[in-house]
This record gives C-alpha cells, structure tokens and sequence, in this order.
C-alpha cells in the first residue's frame, strides 16, 4: 500500500565494475518498494547475479543497460561502484552509491565535481548513518568473510606451488556452501605438503561487521580458534608496527579507517629472517588514501589476479590482496544481506529532505563539495 501521494522513482543501474556481480537492490527489496508505492526501474545487466526475470516478477519496469544517463531529472538513481573513470559528462540526478570520495582518495576531486556541474546530488552510502552514528547498511561481513576466504586459498597455494606462482583467478561462487567447499578442499591438500599445520592467522578489526565475517571464515573451513588472532581497538592502541603479524602467516585488515594511525606494518619489520608472514589480505583497501596502515603495496587487485607481491628482500614470498569488492565472490548472499538492512532507509526517501539520515548525507555532500574550491 502506498505511503505517499508522490511516490518516489527509483532506477537501478547495471553496474559496469568489471567482475561486479551484486546490486544495490535484490528483487526481494525491490518488490517491497513496489508495495510501499514506489516506482523502481532496473535496467538489464550482463554481471547481475539476479536475472532480469527475478525483477520483472517483482514488478520492476525494465529498461536497457545505461539508460539512466537520459532518465528524466526527477528518478533518483542507485547503484554500488563508482562510475568509470571515463566517464566525464556532469550529473543531473540524486545518486545513491559508493562514492569513494570524501577521504581524498584518489581522483576524488575528478568524480566529486561532476555532481555541482550538473547540479546533481551524491547519498554516499557509505555514509548514510543512523543518529547513533552507525552506518545503515554496509556490505563488511561478506567482504570480511570472501577476504578471508581469499587470504586461506593463498596460504593454501603456497604450500603446494613454488613462489615463482601467484594464486590464479577466481570466479563468483553460487552460495556460501559451495565456497566453504572449495576452501576445505585447498587448505586440506596445504595441510598434506606442510605435516598438517594450520596457518596462524591474525584480524584486526575482529569486533565489526568485517572482522567477524573474516573470523567466521576461518571457523567454518576448519582452522582451530587457537590459531585465530582478533584484535580490535583495543589492541592496536599504542600504535604499529606489529609484531604479531609478521609472526603470523594470514593477516586481514578489517578496520574502517577515518583517521591518520601508524603504519600495522611496513617494510622494515617486514624485511626481516624470521618472518612467518605469507598473506596479507586488505579489506578496507585504503590503497589510494595517505594514511594507508598497509603501506607495502600500491595496487587494488581483482578477482582474475587476486594477488600481488609485496616488494621485500627477506625471507619467503608475501602476497597482498587488496580487491575492492571482495563481497562480490558471494553476491548473491551479500546482496540480499545488503539490501535488507538498507531497505527501511530507502523507505524514507519520500521525506529525504526532512528525514535525519539522509539530510546528514546532503550536508556532509554539501561539505565536500565546497572544498572543491
């Protein structure tokens, strides 16, 4: 039943991200923005893991792939990754996605601008928060969980290949089952080569979304909690370098950087004999932001090479991986996981200009967009 006597237009665009399989809405989220009285576009996508099929049952109007570049002003659109960096034609519309640009990453100013030269308006969903200051939606967990998963089939590999070979390419997986699977699968033949131990592994950032879907991870394919490291705030309070991860051979950063700390690690104490260190899988994928705690790599990797080697001059090979949508290896799972929490915030938007979330997410727009200037 509709709530409102204007009903919000909502067009959902394919996401063009290379290997970028979730979207910002399921057609379960979908269909229940239809019954509030909203009016949803979605256009065909050739990366979706949800078929056009599964929207039109939901009531979705379909439109082609890129239309929303010539939607008409008042549909609001919404999508995940940022958009491409060729892409240089300004912004008319209010778009709700992953900006990527309010911590000077960089490019920032590049894609910023393009909204007040068009007179368009960024939600940044990474920063759409409820009054207690916690995100309303975030995709952690699964990029915890599908990093971590990430970070073993590494640790795996190197156990049973020389370190001449990187870890190959990986693809979506179906569900979280047959991920689990291919995981036990990888480390079981690693337990083999090395005499059956388990890797050692460490997350910092162990208490939020991300970090408990990276420990989960390690659980459920087997690796003893003895072996399973987590840090949070407290931990890391008198500041890196640390140690304790180079003694281990798994570490996952899982923090949510917004503020300058000193380097986890660096080349230093990487560069040392006895380093057990193998993996370092960076969720958050600061890469491009000065105050990088990972500072030893300068390369966002993907799911055809997921990892990259780190430049040391001691000891054994150490891979990092640094993929940016990390969730998108579960996207079906992620996506509706995603979608769900965001839902009771996108009911909102018939009153975004009164509602308190989304009139943080204009100001703080507002606030970056001046210091284009």
């Amino acid at each position: 039943m509709s709530t409102t006597n204007t009903p919000v237009i909502l067009h959902l665009r394919a996401e063009v991200k290379p290997l970028e399989h979730r979207a910002a809405l399921t057609p379960t989220a979908t269909a229940h923005l239809i019954d509030y009285g909203f009016k949803v576009y979605v256009e065909e996508s050739s990366l979706s893991t949800f078929s056009i099929s599964e929207y039109e049952l939901a009531g979705a109007v379909i439109v082609p792939e890129g239309s929303w570049k010539t939607a008409p002003k008042e549909r609001i659109i919404i999508g995940l990754k940022e958009f491409p960096t060729s892409d240089t034609f300004p912004l008319i519309h209010e778009h709700i996605l992953f900006g990527h640009c309010y911590k000077d990453q960089s490019g920032w100013k590049d894609i910023l601008r393009r909204f007040p030269e068009g007179n368009g308006t960024l939600y940044d969903i990474e920063f759409l928060v409820n009054d207690d200051g916690r995100r309303v939606a975030a995709f952690g967990y699964y990029a915890g969980f599908a990093g971590a998963a990430i970070g073993v089939s590494d640790w795996a590999f190197k156990q049973t290949h020389s370190d001449s070979e990187n870890l190959p390419g990986v693809e979506a997986y179906l569900n979280e089952v047959s991920l689990i699977a291919d995981i036990k699968k990888n480390l079981a033949a690693a337990l083999v080569a090395n005499g059956g131990k388990y890797p050692t592994t460490l997350v910092i950032g162990a208490l939020g979304r991300c970090g408990s879907g990276a420990v989960d991870l390690f659980r459920k394919v087997g690796i003893p909690d003895a072996n399973i490291l987590k840090w949070d705030m407290k931990e890391t309070a008198p500041g890196g370098p640390f140690k304790e991860i180079v003694e281990s051979d798994i570490f996952v950063n899982c923090i949510y950087l917004s503020q300058p700390i000193p380097p986890f690690v660096n080349y230093e104490t990487l560069n040392v004999p006895d380093r057990k260190l193998r993996t370092i899988v960076d969720v958050s994928a600061d890469t491009t932001n000065p105050h990088n705690p990972i500072p030893v790599y300068s390369i966002i990797t993907d799911f055809d090479d997921p990892t990259v080697a780190a430049e040391t001059t001691i000891g054994p090979k150490l891979s990092v991986s640094s993929i940016d949508h990390f969730p998108s290896l579960l996207p079906r799972e992620a996506s509706e996981l995603f979608s769900r929490d965001v839902l009771s915030t996108l009911l909102l938007l018939p009153k975004r200009n009164t509602s308190p979330v989304w009139v943080r997410a204009k100001q703080l727009f507002k606030k970056h967009v001046a210091r284009l200037d």
